[in-house]
């Protein structure tokens, strides 16, 4: 039995490798936002603050718009990582949650 399911571990990791290889760099940030919500809803501070450090040094200062934008965003990480340490995991989630949505609709507008 335990080859079994260590079986099935490997080839669900194999799934996820490949899945993540070849995702979009629009998909892989909507990935990890969805890790960090749901970190969020199981008030997992360590998994949670994480993925929001992936977001940051996600964040790009190529030009002046684009540092301005990131700047707000880095305020807003920051500020969720903090929330996160004093266990006010609802905050986050909603946060989190609200720039998922709006990273879907820039994306959106960006195919039109």
């Amino acid at each position: 039995m335990n080859n079994l399911s260590t079986y099935k571990s490997a080839k669900a990791n194999s799934y996820l490798m490949n899945e993540i290889m070849n995702a979009s760099p629009e998909k892989l940030l909507l990935k990890v936002y969805d890790y960090a919500i749901v970190n969020a809803e199981k008030k997992d501070m360590i998994k949670t603050n994480e993925a929001i450090q992936v977001l940051i040094n996600a964040l790009r200062y190529d030009n002046e718009e684009m540092s301005n934008i990131s700047m707000r965003l880095f305020r807003l990480y920051q500020f969720c990582q903090d929330q996160m340490r004093k266990n006010n995991n609802e905050i986050v989630k909603k946060i989190l949650t609200e720039l998922r949505e709006t990273w879907i609709n820039a994306f959106n507008q960006n195919r039109n």
